[in-house]
């Protein structure tokens, strides 16, 4: 696998302006991690982590304080290539109307490429193909203020793709969302990453949202304590509950049937799977 993004022995602190004497608030302690590219990786832990700190050092936004973050092989503490490195990565925050500043969807989706001097004829063709991959075209004349939060979301979305980045770093773009865009913000995400091989980091502290990634991350105090397939990291209980994070529902329904001596699979994800697994141990004691 190619790497994309690399974080070589990171430590990231807030310093108080204000109270010099003031002991820094050291939220990214010694971590190393590889993206690689066209990877879809989740990131989970309760608040105050490190997972916004993580999401703003993949494009520069902070730089570290020790270690080194590379991003196809920049460094970002290079002030040079800070305009390449935004090229490359792409970032899309948890409130969308933070990053709307226009009164017309498709006009929104321009101005990212306006500002990177793209010729006018190539915006135009990079606000449609954008808008169509985030199912967003017959909306192009709206106004954005007149959306959906899930709608919301996906013109934020479409205004990063059209500056054409490698990756998209999504800080949880779901989190003031109701059940029905959450599913069409993460639908989109998905097609993005299956469909046109756009490398994903999503931030998110919901379950079935990080079911649905290649690779699930989870932090704790900085510092990376898990770091698996879906299946691989929800079967840690255990392990996921005393940092204070749940596992989806099927995980846990499942975990308690075994405990009541029920002969199931031990890393099931979803409902869907579980009633198939009862199934084939009922049509297997008939």
């Amino acid at each position: 696998m190619e790497k994309y993004i690399e974080f070589d022995n990171v430590s990231f602190s807030y310093i108080d302006e204000y109270d010099t004497d003031a002991d820094n608030e050291t939220v990214i302690e010694n971590l190393s991690l590889t993206i690689n590219k066209g990877d879809f990786v989740c990131v989970l832990g309760h608040n105050g982590c490190g997972k916004s700190t993580f999401a703003k050092l993949c494009n520069a936004i902070e730089v570290p304080q020790s270690g080194k973050v590379y991003v196809d092989s920049i460094d970002t503490s290079d002030e040079s290539r800070l305009y390449d490195i935004r090229r490359k990565v792409g970032m899309v925050f948890q409130n969308p109307d933070n990053q709307i500043v226009a009164t017309v969807v498709e006009d929104d989706v321009a101005f990212g490429p306006e500002n990177l001097g793209v010729e006018p004829s190539e915006i135009r063709r990079r606000v449609d193909e954008a808008l169509k991959q985030v199912e967003m075209y017959d909306f192009r004349h709206s106004e954005p203020h007149r959306l959906s939060g899930g709608q919301k979301q996906r013109v934020a979305i479409a205004g990063i793709i059209a500056m054409k980045p490698e990756c998209i770093v999504l800080d949880e773009p779901t989190a003031m969302l109701d059940p029905r865009g959450r599913r069409e913000v993460m639908n989109t995400v998905k097609k993005l990453n299956e469909e046109f091989g756009i490398t994903v980091i999503f931030i998110t502290h919901y379950m079935d949202e990080a079911v649905r990634a290649d690779r699930v991350v989870v932090m704790d105090d900085g510092r990376v304590v898990l770091d698996g397939t879906p299946r691989q990291v929800f079967m840690q209980i255990d392990k996921l509950k005393s940092i204070g994070l749940d596992v989806p529902e099927a995980t846990e329904l499942t975990a308690m049937l075994i405990e009541s001596g029920i002969d199931l699979r031990t890393d099931i994800l979803d409902m869907n799977e579980l009633v198939n697994e009862i199934t084939r141990l009922t049509e297997a004691e008939n």
